[in-house]
């Protein structure tokens, strides 16, 4: 599962060299790919100047949960989805990264997001094994039948040691 996660962030990055992307309205510093997502949509974020730092966020109304960036030699990298109930239009994307703060503009378009080949959740995520974490929830823990069942295959464990240690020290094992 690791391999498959770092060859799609290799070849989200990869895409986000290859394609055209926005930059923000201060001159640059923030692309985000692809340019005009429609919602639902993957995209990548790349920050330039943020040699101070190794890490940063990003946050925007336009994405699912806040973005964290990582990378290094002042180049941070991240990616999220956009969210499906968006309107067409214009939506500030706010950055930073150790003492630098820089802000963008993505611009949502009409239409159907691709769906992606590999699913991924969205947070938040109800994590528990399929339910199974309300159903324990409300479980009592095992109850009298259970703590019989226990005390009776202890007692035969501890029965067949004896009998064991018993038939080695007459030596007839």
């Amino acid at each position: 599962m690791g391999s498959l996660r770092l060859t799609l962030c290799a070849g989200l990055l990869g895409v986000a060299f290859l394609t055209p992307a926005a930059h923000a309205a201060d001159g640059g510093g923030v692309a985000v790919t692809p340019s005009s997502p429609a919602p639902g949509t993957d995209v990548a974020l790349r920050v330039s100047g943020c040699a101070s730092s190794r890490t940063g966020t990003a946050v925007s109304a336009a994405f699912v949960a806040e973005v964290r960036l990582a990378g290094a030699d002042g180049t941070l990298v991240g990616e999220t989805r956009v969210r499906t109930e968006l309107k067409a239009g214009s939506y500030d994307v706010k950055i930073s990264c150790g003492d630098v703060s820089r802000s963008g503009a993505l611009t949502v378009v009409e239409g159907d997001a691709q769906p992606s080949p590999y699913a991924s959740p969205v947070a938040p995520v109800p994590a528990g094994g399929g339910g199974t974490a309300q159903h324990l929830a409300s479980a009592t823990g095992p109850g009298t039948a259970h703590a019989v069942t226990g005390l009776v295959l202890a007692g035969v464990a501890a029965a067949a040691v004896v009998l064991r240690r018993s038939r080695r020290s007459r030596g007839s094992d």
